[in-house]
């Protein structure tokens, strides 16, 4: 109650990656993750329920959440 655990700031290749949103038409579920700008890989790394979630997501990897973007 009043010592939370810390969660540590997490970092990613801001060179070869991008922040994205992975929204699915059929049943809203969203994933975010980073997509690689040269294969176009996606790396899922939590799902998004809340807006809590996307907060802590841009939280944890020091992303701006004009940055992110959605893909369909």
């Amino acid at each position: 109650m009043f010592f939370k655990k810390k969660q540590n700031k997490r970092t990613y290749d801001k060179e070869n990656q991008k922040p994205v949103i992975r929204s699915s038409i059929c049943t809203g579920e969203r994933v975010a993750g980073f997509q690689d700008i040269h294969t176009g890989k996606f790396t899922d790394i939590m799902l998004i329920r809340t807006s809590g979630d996307l907060k802590e997501f841009c939280h944890l990897y020091s992303i701006d959440e004009a940055e992110l973007s959605t893909q369909y």
